[in-house]
C-alpha cells in the first residue's frame, strides 16, 4: 500500500510551543488565590497569629484554603503584595503581615480584623455570605 503525503503528514502533528503567557505578578497571583477560596488564608507555617486564625476557623467548621508562603518559592513575592493591599510596611525590621484572610475573595485583613469580627459578630455573616458556614 501506498500512503500519499498528506496522509503521512495527517498522523504527524509537529509541537509547536505556545507563546509563552505573560508572567502573573505577585499581586495578580494573590487576587487569584484570594478568589480561589471561600475562605483563603495566607499564612506561614512557624507563625503562632496563623495558627491562631487556622484554629479559629475549624473550630467554626470553615475549612479555608491555606498558603503557606514559607512554603512558596515566590513567597517574599507574595507577602511584598500583601503588605501592599493592607498598607503596612516593608523590608528589613518590618513586622510580619501573616495571617492575611480573605473571605468571599475579598480582603478582611490580618489578624486584628478578623478578630474584631468575631467578637463584634460579623464574622459568622461573613462566612454564610460567602458560603464558607451552613448555620
Amino acid at each position: 500500500m501506498q500512503y500519499g503525503a498528506a496522509a503521512e503528514q495527517a498522523w504527524y502533528m509537529p509541537v509547536v510551543a505556545a507563546p509563552s503567557a505573560a508572567v502573573e505578578t505577585a499581586a495578580e497571583r494573590v487576587e487569584r488565590l484570594a478568589s480561589e477560596g471561600a475562605v483563603v488564608v495566607f499564612s506561614v507555617s512557624s507563625c503562632c497569629m496563623c495558627h491562631a486564625v487556622k484554629r479559629l476557623f475549624c473550630g467554626m467548621g470553615v475549612h479555608p484554603t491555606v498558603h503557606e508562603l514559607d512554603l512558596d518559592p515566590r513567597g517574599r513575592e507574595l507577602e511584598r503584595a500583601l503588605a501592599c493591599l493592607l498598607g503596612a510596611a516593608t523590608g528589613a525590621g518590618a513586622a510580619p503581615v501573616v495571617p492575611v484572610v480573605f473571605i468571599g475573595g475579598r480582603l478582611v485583613g490580618a489578624m486584628d480584623r478578623v478578630m474584631a469580627a468575631h467578637i463584634n459578630g460579623s464574622l459568622v455573616p461573613l462566612l454564610k455570605e460567602a458560603g464558607a458556614l451552613w448555620l
